[in-house]
């Protein structure tokens, strides 16, 4: 992963600026004894698992932002730091993208009735059961029913992931927003890293059945590509040192 380091100062201090923001959203709800995750599901009598929340998603008609809360069965769900509730997944649709991106040149592509609804799967955001990050991740296509974007143009896109509403949750809403800028790092490594995975495991189907019309994006045996373990005081805390450390010159 590119070290904090390697980045700019000018991109380092809007990583700094979402990092404060994050705890903004943290002091605010503690206040109420609230959380990220409870704030989502509020309001809902009953927890079920699959089921999207809040119903119908989360969705900025301007900047075409979008995203849901939901969880696996327990038997599903990746443990690697603390047991995980459920999780986020955050999209943008073409009508907010940039200029100049488009998806992937895939032989099974078909381009849909509408044009946005080409949408692009940025990551995942597992949480605990104290409604905490703990984990990023990315996933295959058939996960989320995604339009495949390669990695170059999945980060050019996820500069554009900006929720600007009070629905469900101003505090969650701009949580997620700044979530996706404080680990833009994390983020850089972790879509490079689900575009090696399905070429691996593609080449490996070729290798395999190559009398087979095989197709990687579409295999069950494959959905989580790519995940690290994240902690926002660590983040936090090493950017504001590389930012000081400058300061000091």
């Amino acid at each position: 992963m590119k070290k904090i380091s390697a980045y700019k100062t000018a991109e380092l201090e809007p990583m700094n600026s979402a990092g404060q923001d994050i705890l903004d959203c943290y002091r605010v709800l503690q206040k109420s004894k609230a959380n990220i995750v409870g704030e989502v599901i509020k309001g809902s009598l009953e927890f079920f698992e699959w089921d999207h929340y809040p119903k119908g998603d989360v969705y900025d008609k301007e900047t075409h932002a979008q995203y849901y809360y939901h969880a696996h069965p327990s038997e599903e769900r990746i443990a690697r730091l603390g047991e995980e509730h459920g999780h986020f997944h955050t999209f943008v649709r073409p009508l907010g993208m940039p200029s100049g991106v488009h998806p992937a040149s895939l032989p099974d592509y078909k381009k849909p009735e509408k044009k946005n609804d080409d949408v692009c799967h940025l990551v995942g955001i597992a949480m605990d059961r104290k409604g905490l990050p703990i984990r990023l991740f990315t996933v295959n296509r058939w996960v989320t029913g995604e339009t495949w974007y390669n990695s170059e143009d999945v980060l050019k896109i996820l500069d554009r992931f900006t929720v600007d509403l009070a629905y469900p949750s101003w505090p969650v809403n701009i949580w997620i927003t700044s979530l996706l800028r404080l680990f833009r790092p994390q983020i850089e490594e972790l879509v490079q890293q689900r575009d090696l995975k399905i070429a691996e495991h593609q080449h490996g189907y070729n290798q395999q059945n190559a009398d087979k019309d095989n197709n990687a994006y579409e295999d069950r045996s494959l959905e989580v590509t790519s995940y690290i373990n994240i902690n926002v005081d660590v983040q936090i805390d090493l950017i504001n040192k590389e930012l000081k450390r400058r300061a000091k010159g």
